[in-house]
């Protein structure tokens, strides 16, 4: 059965232990070996480390710090997305240095879960020690700079993030040059932002810049966070779950026929609501 979680229920016990039922019913442990929800989780993990932490429940750290385990054996095993990670472990590092010093030397709550949670962020720790980012043997072909130009510029294209593109920048001549070209920072500019963003700016200058446009934008308007996963959770308007798109989920709209003659007598279903991760908190009061 898909994993999925009725919203309408979260306000029934404390937040922070319907968020560690929520995170268990979504299967997020399993979903940060999804690379399309491998950002998502990221984002949530980076929100709860970073401010929330200390105020879960036993049961909820418990849960969140197995979900970074989890995340980082997928990330050092598959070399995937270190950046994501270290900057979790930064956050991780310095929780776990404030709960050291916190309460006059120790943390309030069952001393042997602390420790357990120590020892988890330990192996955390010594498992990102352990990534490195392979080259590909010398005898693999075609290489990357091997490809057709065509080639390598329809791969920067794809890549929706700044710093991905500054470091591809960085790393050879002929990647800066394709890196440098115009169009490249006006899709990114039209992924990330409206038109009506985007006709603010252009329209306070003459010489079009697209790269410094972008960085204009980024300054004066917060980018789109549903163009920053390439899936989220979603939130159904009929059965109020709280559900990835890509795996569906068992709603009455599909499961009763009265029920979707009305849908299409009103005018067509409606699109689930998406759900970036601080909407997600905010169902739990966080």
């Amino acid at each position: 059965m898909s994993p999925f979680s009725h919203a309408s229920t979260f306000n029934k016990i404390a937040g922070f232990n319907e968020l560690n039922e929520a995170v268990k019913r979504l299967d997020f442990r399993n979903a940060v070996r999804d690379v399309r929800r491998f950002n998502y989780i990221c984002a949530l993990l980076e929100l709860l480390v970073g401010q929330q932490m200390t105020n879960l429940s036993g049961c909820a750290q418990k849960t969140l710090l197995a979900m970074l385990e989890e995340l980082a054996c997928y990330a050092v095993t598959n070399q995937y997305n270190p950046r994501a990670l270290f900057n979790l472990l930064t956050k991780l590092r310095a929780l776990s240095q404030a709960e050291r010093s916190a309460f006059w030397g120790g943390p309030l709550g069952s001393q042997l879960l602390w420790n357990q949670h120590e020892e988890t962020i330990d192996r955390i720790l010594q498992m990102a020690q352990q990534m490195q980012i392979k080259e590909p043997h010398p005898d693999t072909n075609p290489q990357l700079l091997q490809l057709p130009e065509e080639c390598l510029r329809e791969i920067i294209l794809r890549l929706s993030d700044h710093k991905d593109l500054d470091a591809s920048s960085k790393a050879c001549d002929q990647l800066a040059a394709l890196v440098d070209e115009q169009r490249v920072w006006k899709e990114l500019a039209i992924f990330h932002f409206t038109p009506l963003q985007i006709d603010i700016v252009t329209s306070k200058t003459s010489n079009v810049d697209w790269k410094k446009i972008y960085y204009t934008l980024k300054r004066s308007f917060t980018p789109r966070e549903d163009r920053q996963y390439a899936e989220m959770l979603s939130l159904c308007r009929y059965c109020c779950c709280l559900f990835w798109r890509s795996l569906g989920h068992p709603c009455i709209a599909d499961q009763c026929p009265e029920f979707r003659e009305r849908i299409q007598r009103s005018g067509g279903a409606l699109p689930p609501s998406p759900i970036p991760p601080s909407a997600f908190l905010k169902f739990f009061s966080l």
